[in-house]
């Protein structure tokens, strides 16, 4: 029915794109784009089961356009979203993938494979890709396991309900296609995994809108504000001016307040008198003493140089926070989610799965049975 030299060489063709482009996405996390290690796995696994598809997602939503500009470049949501859904395929693709290979050897019905498949993208996805990669968030094993299990479970779903049915349509009608050791099996599973990044976005977008799963994320200490975002601004004349009236009033007055201590107050001044004294001083000691021109106007508040270095270390912080609130995203926003509510989207993903396998079984034979 199908010509398989047609298929062989389309084939071909694709495993050396893919090739290609797994090439430059590691040349570009050697040498531009700060991402944490589990991000980098999880780009490299996508890379090998989408080849260019993966790489064009990779350039629009991930790679570093300019150096220092990787936090700025990954903030738009939809970016996040793709980062979160892209963590969540590599681990599910991964144990379907492997689970799979696995039981062709074991002859069973394709009905009874989706149920192994199932446990095992879980295990993979949950105990290793969510808890275990993500330890750091959570400070002990098991509770990464019980915070990501909603998220995991929600997302693996989904991922599924794009997998499963392409899996089995195009295993039933491929030659050899169920077959780990030919060519047609890997360029199947390609497939069913770009399939499944339609499935799996709008559900990790969601959660990610929600706080309840991290999404893309550099890594922390790399990623160095860009030179241009916050130019130096030169000091007007006129705040130099200021700022070197300022200082010679305040000496002035610090001597004057040396002479008073060291002569005794002038019994027949007026408590007026004392309050203007008082003032006067308050109003210089927000103009920190220093016998260097360059460091009092460094302390004066409308300098331009004192405001951009306040301004960097302002955005330095908030990149710290703002990763700082990317990278406990999972940990702390399940509780943001009542237990009724988790309970009604993780039936609803498992309904939509049983739902599409059904509709699949309607196309081609879905067996849980051995025939006799």
């Amino acid at each position: 029915m199908y010509d398989e030299g047609m298929i062989a060489g389309v084939l071909l063709l694709w495993y050396v794109l893919t090739a290609g482009s797994l090439a430059y996405v590691v040349y570009d996390f050697t040498t531009n784009t700060p991402m944490l290690g589990v991000m980098k796995l999880a780009w490299f696994l996508i890379l090998i089961y989408t080849g260019p598809i993966g790489l064009f997602l990779y350039l629009t939503s991930c790679r570093q356009p300019l150096p220092g500009t990787h936090d700025a470049f990954i903030k738009p949501p939809w970016k996040q979203a793709v980062g979160s859904m892209m963590h969540c395929i590599a681990g599910d693709a991964t144990g379907i993938i492997l689970a799979a290979a696995i039981v062709f050897s074991f002859g069973l019905p394709n009905g009874m494979d989706l149920f192994v498949e199932y446990a095992a993208a879980f295990v993979v996805g949950l105990l290793v890709f969510q808890a275990l990669f993500m330890l750091n968030m959570f400070g002990s094993y098991w509770t990464a396991v019980r915070k990501t299990f909603f998220a995991e479970f929600v997302s693996m779903n989904m991922v599924m309900v794009g997998m499963f049915p392409t899996m089995l349509i195009l295993m039933h009608e491929l030659p050899n296609a169920d077959n780990p050791l030919h060519p047609t099996f890997w360029g199947v599973m390609s497939v069913a995994t770009i399939v499944s990044m339609f499935t799996a976005y709008p559900i990790n977008s969601w959660m990610v809108r929600q706080g309840i799963k991290h999404g893309m994320m550099s890594a922390p200490g790399k990623t160095k504000r860009a030179a241009t975002e916050l130019p130096a601004m030169p000091m007007d004349m006129p705040d130099k001016k200021a700022a070197q009236a300022l200082k010679d009033e305040h000496q002035d007055a610090k001597h004057e307040k040396e002479e008073h201590h060291h002569h005794g107050m002038d019994a027949s001044a007026s408590p007026s008198d004392h309050q203007m004294h008082e003032s006067h001083a308050m109003d210089h000691s927000m103009v920190k003493p220093s016998d260097d021109p360059g460091h009092a106007m460094m302390s004066m508040p409308m300098g331009g140089h004192a405001e951009h270095s306040h301004q960097s270390s302002h955005g330095e912080h908030a990149s710290s926070s703002e990763h700082t609130e990317h990278a406990g995203h999972e940990g702390h926003a399940m509780a943001s989610l009542s237990g009724g509510t988790q309970w009604l989207v993780g039936v609803a993903t498992l309904v939509a799965l049983v739902t599409a396998v059904a509709l699949t079984s309607l196309l081609v034979p879905v067996k849980f049975t051995f025939e006799i």
